[in-house]
């Protein structure tokens, strides 16, 4: 299992650390009813580590919120585990790593739309700054999963168009109240077939 932890040991000991001290967050966050309502001592606590063991995986709260993308993230890369995985059409890939990392944030949406909303403060430009690398970074484990295989401007121009609709489906469930997040699944299924259909007509698309 591959995770984004450019900060931590590259160890399992570091990441199963990591892990536990963001699901402890999410879990003081969900009682608490709020994110600004978690203190990252009490974090520490109930994770059962030391606030120095604590500052080693994670610089600051902000950092122990992104952590919660990173599950999302790990959870996207175990797609490519999946039994005949490679034999699936690249459309179907996309579609199924995308909605991967959406179900993994599903029992945390309103943190996910709270953290969010932190993070567009006009005070919190760095955040943003953060955010978009984050986007860039998840969207090229989207590529790398589904198996891509396009290069130079060819890429550019699919990372652009996938980026947008990772965006748009990720916008959609967000405020998804349909069984099963049914709208966000009809959406992502909707602008990769017509994504795919455009990529066709110009004779982009990779081979199914």
């Amino acid at each position: 299992m591959l995770m984004d932890f450019s900060a931590a040991p590259s160890n399992a000991t570091g990441d199963a650390m990591r892990r536990r001290i963001v699901r402890a967050a999410l879990r003081l966050a969900e009682a608490a009813g709020s994110w600004d309502a978690v203190h990252v001592h009490a974090v520490a606590a109930e994770a059962g580590v030391t606030m120095a063991q604590l500052r080693e995986q994670f610089a600051h709260k902000d950092a122990i919120g992104e952590g919660l993308f990173d599950i999302a993230d790990a959870e996207l890369l175990a797609c490519s585990d999946e039994v005949g995985w490679s034999h699936l059409p690249y459309r179907e890939r996309l579609e199924r790593a995308i909605l991967r990392w959406l179900d993994a944030l599903t029992p945390h949406r309103r943190l996910v739309g709270e953290l969010l909303r932190y993070k567009l403060h006009p005070e919190h430009v760095h955040l943003q700054v953060l955010g978009v690398a984050r986007i860039s970074r998840t969207v090229q484990w989207i590529r790398e999963v589904a198996m891509l295989p396009s290069v130079g401007w060819r890429r550019e121009l699919e990372e652009a168009a996938l980026t947008s609709i990772y965006l748009a489906t990720f916008a959609c469930w967000l405020t998804d109240g349909s069984l099963g997040a049914h709208r966000t699944r009809t959406l992502l299924h909707r602008l990769l077939a017509s994504g795919e259909g455009a990529a066709r007509r110009f004779g982009f698309a990779p081979p199914r």
